[in-house]
């Protein structure tokens, strides 16, 4: 039972370490331009092309 007063402190100390992650992630602007990262890897390097 003495676990419990243990482990219930630290799962709460870790699910806001979470959420301070992850407002950390959308103030630094990770999450701008979805869309622009969707289409990007759909585009052609021209670096890829094998050398004739």
């Amino acid at each position: 039972m003495t676990i419990v007063l243990f482990l219930a402190p630290f799962s709460l100390g870790l699910g806001l370490l979470a959420v301070a992650a992850f407002w950390w992630s959308l103030r630094a602007g990770q999450y701008e331009d979805p869309a622009g990262d969707a289409a990007r890897i759909l585009l052609d390097d021209p670096g890829d092309q094998p050398a004739d």
